[in-house]
């Protein structure tokens, strides 16, 4: 067990630089808990109680960012990091435009606000007006806009309010063109957005029951019901549609036709694309709700419809995906019609804009995009400039325009019109960012991991880069959930690579780059090939003399902070600096709190024997081992992240403080009224970005020198 005084050194270009560090003294307790008949200590249970009501847990947090926010604050480089990132931040950014209600309506954010704005137009070529500045409804920037809904008549907009980064939104109405705010509140909204009923008389929305005091962060979410509220009308007042009593694990997707003519309810119990469907048919309200799809066992997403034919994606008999047609007067299987077929690249979503199917495929983790006639007769491909990621192409199906969005890693956002009929895309914005992509290179490359599997991973510098293995690298991933990482623009990695570091992006198993099949590779009993992959990427970046183990950095965030944690657990000799943020690092527990129980889908559960013992090889808590000299390490986590409870990272951090053997930091910094990632005001963005390069870069720099 390491001493609480250390003295850590670290060389830099023109001089040394020395800092102290004491470290707070964590309480641990006598706990532990019997799996399957194996005894498991948790010596920090405590550290999982909710800051707001745990005296000794927000004493904890305090001493430990006392700790943290000194030694952040003396790093020779982190005030010119934050100059530098602040200057290159401070450009417009527009979203791509939308319509709705026969008016346009896109984000932009003038630079540095902390919130982006949302603006309306009635033309393209009017002068923008102020429709939600979420910069009024707080001082500090951290109450956002959680959910835009607009009614198809242009009368009203239902918005969320989310606080200090929450997934608990409250739904407020304004009558648009008055910009007038209505009474009504409705609360106790999570993982929902709002469905207006085509004669804008209100909108159905799912929520849950109130919780107990003490427990709306921390507490699991049960028996989600759907409701209708009637503008003008007290939530108290709102009209139960449906609920599952006897199946309190539902969760309730909602949307109406653009007809009108049918409310659909698309059920989920996870994270994995595995749905019922329901229905019930508007034009009389005491319509039962029907079953269309009874199984959860495979994607049913709803794209839109045509008078009683349903438009769905899905995975059965495609593990890539494809579209079908299903008429609910005629819904037995052997009446299906399949539109899309699969395609030797994922389908990825689709869209029904100006009697136009656009489809989105991912060719090798990076986009493609596929328009196709009503019978699915395929049209014609957009063309994008390189490398890179295309979002967006949403609208109505009688819209004869949609527009996009454009950018990679060095290549900063652009927007997009694109004419459906003609297939030509018009630039509409592209951000001035103080950026030159022509000074940058992205590659993309393959390696092979442990097992023989070839997995792809983008690799992005200044040109000019000596592969001398001396070279600051940061190396990211998630690898999870069916979610692929893809080439986009970010300032802070811009930073990083400005300052002649070099940014990898591993495309590991368990995210959605290849499909289902990539997926479940890197899910439950087969988790340890995520973490295979991502070990495998850093040795391929030191044996292709991009870095050394003395200049690589990795880094991730929640699916990704527990890779982190598990790679820099199972090789800690690999890594300079590890940077987990918001990670699920207690692997036997994280299905006891708010949204955790999703996670099983993806992980498995301890409650389960054989799941149970893969899990404990690798949960990053619990393989923390003493006398262990880990990399430099800075752990970053929120107080009111009700998604990943802080309790993983607090119980991670000090755990990896006591066993720890070594001259280099272990630190956690904590930030106030911030959750999970979402609605994070920009002047914590960029003071979190400058505290997380500061500290990858001093630790990876020396091997320069």
């Amino acid at each position: 067990m390491r001493q609480l005084w250390i003295v850590y050194l670290v060389a830099l270009p023109s001089f040394a630089w020395a800092a102290e560090l004491e470290y707070p003294v964590t309480k641990r307790v006598d706990h532990t808990d019997d799996y399957h008949g194996v005894t498991v200590g948790d010596p920090y249970r405590w550290l999982e109680d909710d800051v707001r009501e745990s005296d000794d847990v927000a004493k904890w947090v305090e001493s430990q960012n006392k700790v943290t926010f000194a030694y952040l604050e003396a790093l020779p480089e982190r005030q010119a990091i934050e100059d530098r990132l602040t200057t290159l931040w401070d450009y417009e950014k527009y979203s791509a435009p939308f319509k709705r209600g026969g008016r346009y309506y896109f984000f932009k954010n003038d630079g540095l606000q902390n919130q982006s704005v949302l603006y309306e137009q009635k033309t393209l070529d009017d002068d923008p007006r102020v429709l939600i500045d979420p910069n009024e409804w707080s001082d500090d920037g951290t109450v956002a806009l959680g959910g835009a809904a607009f009614s198809d008549d242009g009368k009203y907009l239902a918005y969320g309010i989310a606080e200090a980064g929450s997934d608990w939104y409250v739904w407020r109405v304004m009558e648009i063109e008055s910009r007038n705010i209505l009474e009504e509140e409705i609360h106790w909204v999570k993982y929902s957005g709002a469905e207006w009923a085509a004669d804008s008389s209100g909108f159905y929305y799912g929520r849950f029951d109130e919780p107990e005091d003490g427990e709306e962060f921390q507490s699991l979410t049960f028996n989600q019901k759907v409701y209708f509220h009637k503008i003008g009308t007290p939530q108290s007042d709102d009209t139960l549609i449906y609920e599952r009593p006897d199946e309190p694990e539902w969760g309730f997707g909602v949307d109406a036709t653009e007809d009108g003519r049918y409310l659909v309810l698309t059920v989920w119990v996870g994270t994995d694309d595995r749905y019922r469907v329901m229905y019930k048919g508007l034009a009389d309200p005491n319509a039962e709700m029907i079953d269309l799809i009874d199984t959860f066992e495979f994607d049913y997403t709803l794209i839109g419809s045509e008078g009683s034919t349903f438009f769905f994606i899905t995975s059965n008999n495609a593990p890539k995906k494809r579209l079908i047609a299903i008429d609910v007067e005629n819904p037995e299987p052997a009446n299906w019609h399949e539109l899309i077929p699969e395609q030797e690249e994922p389908l990825r979503g689709v869209s029904l804009v100006g009697n136009s199917f656009i489809a989105q495929y991912l060719k090798d983790a990076k986009t493609e995009i596929v328009v196709h006639d009503m019978e699915g007769k395929r049209l014609r491909d957009v063309d994008f400039p390189g490398i890179g990621s295309a979002g967006g192409f949403g609208g109505k199906r009688e819209d004869t325009e949609t527009f996009y969005s454009f950018s990679s890693f060095a290549t900063p956002p652009s927007t997009y019109r694109y004419d459906v009929t003609t297939g030509e895309s018009t630039l509409l914005r592209r951000a001035a960012v103080e950026c030159d992509p022509d000074d940058y290179i992205v590659t993309q490359v393959f390696y092979t991991s442990k097992d023989g599997t070839r997995v792809p991973m983008f690799i992005s510098h200044k040109k000019g880069v000596e592969l001398n293995g001396k070279n600051p690298t940061l190396l990211y991933g998630y690898g999870g959930f069916n979610i692929p990482m893809t080439p986009g623009f970010s300032i802070s990695r811009l930073a990083w690579m400005e300052r002649g570091g070099v940014y990898a992006v591993a495309n590991l198993r368990g995210g959605g780059e290849y499909g289902e099949e990539w997926h479940k590779a890197g899910t439950k009993l087969q988790k340890q090939n995520v973490f295979d992959d991502f070990i495998a990427a850093a040795e391929f970046l030191i044996a292709t003399k991009y870095c050394s183990s003395e200049s690589l950095a990795i880094q991730g965030g929640s699916n990704g902070g527990l890779l982190v944690g598990a790679a820099m657990t199972q090789r800690p000799d690999l890594f300079a600096a590890c940077l987990p943020a918001v990670g699920v690092m207690d692997m036997l527990r994280f299905h006891q709190f708010t949204a955790g129980r999703f996670w099983v889908d993806d992980y498995g559960s301890a409650d389960d024997p054989e799941e149970f013992k893969a899990i404990l090889e690798y949960s990053p808590y619990h393989n923390i081992k003493p006398d262990v000299a880990y990399p430099a390490t800075l752990v970053t986590t929120a107080d009111t992240d009700d998604r990943v409870v802080p309790g993983h990272s607090f119980k991670f951090a000090a755990m990896l403080q006591c066993q720890h053997n070594g001259d280099a930091p272990v630190l956690i910094r904590i930030e106030t009224r911030a959750g999970h990632g979402a609605g994070k005001p920009t002047a914590k963005l960029i003071e979190e970005a400058a505290d997380q390069i500061a500290f990858a870069w001093v630790h990876t720099a020396e091997s320069k020198q």
